[in-house]
């Protein structure tokens, strides 16, 4: 018996891991988007202040630097692990495309990240400490840093949703793998957007100031970044969406709500309001408001941006090779990766998956509904909650149908043979199908499965030959 090297599969039963993975995620971005951003801002700023002879801008970067070590910094370095841990165990086999793809390349950004943290303390107690040229050299290497990273970073994400160049499947190499055309726009539009989180937490620290003029002076700052670069972030939103794969297209236009992308406009046009409304009355910016704004970004801008990128990429989560329930699914001569499609295609899951109880690798109908939860633990858990909440629960998929004969049609002739828009190619073999199907029906029935074992239990004694006693 050939086995493949799947891992133990991590259930989260109420929302699913990936809505784990996501909510981590989420408040990083934003806690690390700031970080870059206000690294950008502070060296605008200290050159201003040292040119223009304001040292109270160097009071704002130190105020603003000393929330940043706990927003961004204590947030950041938390959640960060938090993002390796989660998505470590929930997609072993994506991270580990990653790492084998870009391990220098995260070496790397490890390194400036150590430099963008050592940095953010020296130009926070450095101020006055040091002689100005000294002081705006150590805030333009923190601000060079922050952004190093994500430069880093970006070209992953962008991997994950497909290899920059085709030749990258044949030949392999990071820098095939790393640059492509959505890479430079994820990049811009980013960018863009960093500086509005940086203006809007910004603001946290600009509404406590106690001087009326330099309060003033700051909100309005804060304003003009963050209407700029809200409206630059706006358009470049088109860029991107334009140098996305043409299956992202079809999965947007048919898994997306229709509303979705007027409300992300929606959410644009609030936080235009927003700077605006503190641009013409700066002194009614408080700290309270500020942070409200804060965390509507968060909930209505973030949250649904990182869950529309992560469905455009479905049915993979990393290099158009690894599907979301982990299975290799096309051959990468450039990195030796050879499909799994075929051995699962000939003989299933049941007898190839490492971790599949050996009580379980023979269907009966005393085990169907247990196999069939292990099969959807298998193949589907990494994108569907297998309960009746959390994201995308499994449950709501098959509208209540318990006809177990009607769900395993739909298995083969659907998910085996990959005929379907936004779901990995799941073979099943036609008593892993049948297993699968009934426990799909018992989720709407939890009595299917006793009347399915009872039921095929009494067709085998009726068959099995009579005692001659008898």
């Amino acid at each position: 018996m050939e086995l493949i090297g799947l891992y133990p599969t991590w259930f989260e039963p109420m929302v699913g891991s990936g809505w784990i993975v996501g909510i981590i995620a989420t408040i990083h971005v934003l806690a690390s988007h700031t970080s870059v951003g206000a690294a950008i801002f502070f060296a605008a700023l200290a050159t201003i202040a040292y040119r223009r002879n304001q040292p109270e801008l160097l009071d704002f970067i130190k105020r603003y630097g000393l929330f940043l070590l706990i927003f961004s910094y204590v947030i950041g370095s938390i959640t960060g692990p938090g993002i390796w841990f989660s998505t470590t165990v929930a997609s072993p086999r994506g991270i580990s495309a990653l790492i084998h793809s870009f391990v220098w390349k995260w070496a790397a950004e490890w390194v400036f990240f150590v430099i963008e943290v050592v940095g953010v303390y020296l130009i926070v107690y450095l101020v006055g400490r040091v002689d100005q040229r000294t002081h705006l050299r150590i805030t333009i290497i923190f601000g060079l840093a922050a952004y190093a990273t994500m430069l880093v970073i970006i070209g992953i994400l962008s991997f994950m949703m497909w290899p920059g160049k085709e030749a990258w499947f044949e030949q392999g190499g990071y820098l095939y793998g790393f640059y492509g055309a959505n890479t430079f726009a994820q990049l811009a539009m980013r960018t863009a957007f960093m500086f509005t989180m940086t203006a809007v937490v910004g603001g946290i620290v600009a509404g406590s100031i106690q001087d009326p003029a330099f309060k003033r002076d700051m909100v309005r700052r804060l304003a003009w970044l963050g209407i700029v670069s809200s409206i630059a972030g706006a358009a470049i939103l088109f860029w991107y969406v334009n140098t996305l794969p043409e299956y992202a297209h079809l999965v947007m236009e048919n898994r997306l709500p229709e509303y979705f992308l007027p409300a992300m406009l929606g959410v644009l046009g609030g936080i235009l309001v927003y700077f605006l409304f503190t641009l013409a009355m700066p002194r009614r910016l408080v700290p309270a408001l500020a942070g409200v704004m804060a965390l509507a970004i968060l909930v209505f801008g973030l949250w649904p941006g990182e869950v529309a990128r992560e469905s455009i990429r479905k049915p993979y989560v990393a290099g158009q090779y690894v599907y979301s329930n982990q299975v290799i699914a096309r051959d990468v001569p450039g990195m030796g990766i050879s499909s799994e499609i075929p051995l699962l295609e000939e003989q299933g899951f049941l007898k190839t998956h490492v971790f599949i109880p050996d009580e379980l690798r023979e269907v009966t109908p005393a085990n169907a509904e247990r196999v069939g939860h292990a099969l959807a633990l298998v193949a589907c858990s990494n994108c569907h909650s297998l309960t009746h909440t959390g994201m995308r629960p499994l449950a709501h998929y098959f509208g209540g149908n318990t006809d177990i004969d009607d769900i395993k049609v739909y298995l083969q002739g659907a998910l085996a043979t990959g005929n379907t828009l936004y779901m990995p190619k799941i073979p099943l073999t036609d008593a892993e199908a049948e297993a699968l199907a009934v426990y799909l029906a018992n989720l709407a029935d939890p009595r299917v499965a006793e009347r399915y074992a009872a039921r095929h239990q009494g067709l085998a004694a009726a068959d099995a030959p009579h005692s001659h006693l008898e």
